[in-house]
């Protein structure tokens, strides 16, 4: 009866396949300068968007930091530079509503290995790992529009909209030098899968569904909840479950966006290890309910931007257990750690722009100078009742800043803030500077 359902569940996928697709671009990149009565100078559009980022931390990064708070309150800060995204799209218009799009995500650096040989060592061969990081295709689908875009159906690899950092992730899109901290933090960010989709537009509103391979919670941890869910660390994506994924945007008040998302599906044994038959694990799902609420605000120089997500996952008592018996070697993709039957998060931030005092500075030369504040808070570990508490997830962060922006496509950041845990943690002091680009190199017009 499952392998039946699988089946009709496949056909139905490749049935609404031969219906695909979309818009011009994809719509995490903004759309700048854009005039829609210009007619097609070209099919193909080239994009993208980074980052480069100094950040220097007053406090320790020891793994006991928390463990052994006492020994390292006076401790030494240390220093990163970082390129937390560096991110290229490809797009191109095949005519009659069909669109594809891809994009390609170089994180932290991304991944620098080779094989050497060293004369002095008489010549034996050696693996270097020269820089970590993760290279990930984050995009990768074709679409097919109807009606004007009011309806629109996706298949490939997709951006899961559940989030407000998720449905807007660029650097011109938040203040601060890295993303907000608590989605990041405990939901997959940015968040991407291999799925199917409905979206489209109606007046002011645009809707989005689909379906997409649930989460595995044999990567659920402590500190991260959901987060790794949606990495696999073989060839494929194991697709055992399957989950529903869905948002509502509503832009009708001039100036104002609201967004609610959400997320459901199963996620216990939705890995190639299944084979345990202990009968405690029977009624075991795993269930992931994810409610996310987001909203920005401009108006008059001020932006205001805030977000809320609360997440529940059932029998997480039962899935720590079975985490932690998994088979535990130096090649094992898995954490083994507890993992938490909530978490959640709210934050918000505020900017002006000052260059909206000096007269036709903005409208003249496009050009920003925000101020902005930042608050957030966020915990990554609600236990289940017996279970080992972590009170270091539970935490607050409050920073603040200035962006520059000579150019739309750019912004100069500078920021500093600080981490509060409860008092038995140190709190965790930092500063940094950092520059962003989003643009597009080359973009395809539509007349309307």
């Amino acid at each position: 009866m499952r392998s039946f359902t699988h089946f009709s569940l496949l056909l139905i996928f490749i049935s609404m396949c031969t219906a695909l697709t979309a818009q011009d671009t994809i719509r995490t990149i903004q759309h700048i300068g854009e005039n829609d009565s210009l007619k097609p100078k070209s099919r193909l559009t080239i994009g993208g968007y980074g980052e480069a980022v100094y950040k220097y931390n007053f406090y320790s990064d020891n793994m006991f930091r928390y463990s052994h708070a006492e020994k390292y309150a006076n401790a030494k800060g240390h220093g990163r530079a970082d390129l937390p995204h560096a991110v290229f799209l490809l797009g191109y218009d095949f005519g009659h509503g069909w669109t594809f799009n891809t994009e390609i995500e170089f994180e932290h650096g991304g991944t620098e290995s080779a094989i050497e040989i060293e004369a002095e060592e008489t010549g034996e061969f050696e693996k270097e790992i020269e820089r970590g990081g993760e290279v990930a295709l984050e995009q990768f689908w074709i679409q097919k529009s109807f009606l004007d875009s009011k309806i629109n159906i996706r298949a490939g690899h997709i951006v899961v909209p559940v989030g407000g950092t998720n449905n807007a992730h660029l650097p011109n899109e938040f203040f601060g030098l890295y993303r907000p901290e608590g989605e990041n933090t405990i939901i997959p960010c940015t968040w991407h899968e291999t799925g199917i989709e409905l979206w489209g537009h109606i007046k002011g509103w645009r809707y989005d569904i689909m379906i997409i391979p649930a989460l595995n919670s044999n990567m659920f941890n402590a500190s991260g909840w959901i987060h790794d869910g949606s990495a696999s660390p073989y060839e494929f994506r194991v697709a055992n479950k399957l989950a529903v994924a869905a948002r509502i945007d509503n832009n009708s008040i001039k100036g104002l966006h609201i967004g609610i998302s959400g997320y459901v599906g199963n996620c216990f044994r939705n890995d190639i290890i299944t084979d345990d038959k202990a009968s405690k694990y029977n009624k075991v799902k795993g269930t992931v309910a994810i409610g996310a609420l987001d909203f920005s605000y401009k108006h008059q120089g001020f932006i205001l931007r805030g977000n809320g997500l609360y997440g529940y996952l059932s029998d997480a008592g039962l899935i720590s257990t079975y985490n932690a018996s998994q088979i535990n070697s130096s090649q094992s993709p898995y954490p083994h750690t507890l993992v938490g039957k909530m978490a959640w998060t709210a934050g918000g931030e505020i900017g002006y722009d000052f260059f909206k005092l000096v007269k036709n500075t903005s409208k003249a030369y496009k050009q920003n100078f925000f101020i902005f504040a930042r608050y957030e808070y966020y915990d990554s570990y609600v236990p289940v009742a017996d279970a080992t508490s972590y009170p270091w997830s539970d935490r607050h962060c409050i920073s603040g800043g200035i962006n520059y922006r000579p150019l739309p496509e750019i912004t100069f950041k500078v920021e500093g803030g600080i981490r509060l845990l409860r008092s038995q943690y140190n709190s965790e002091p930092w500063i940094g500077a950092g520059v962003t680009w989003a643009a597009f190199f080359q973009k395809h017009y539509f007349k309307k």
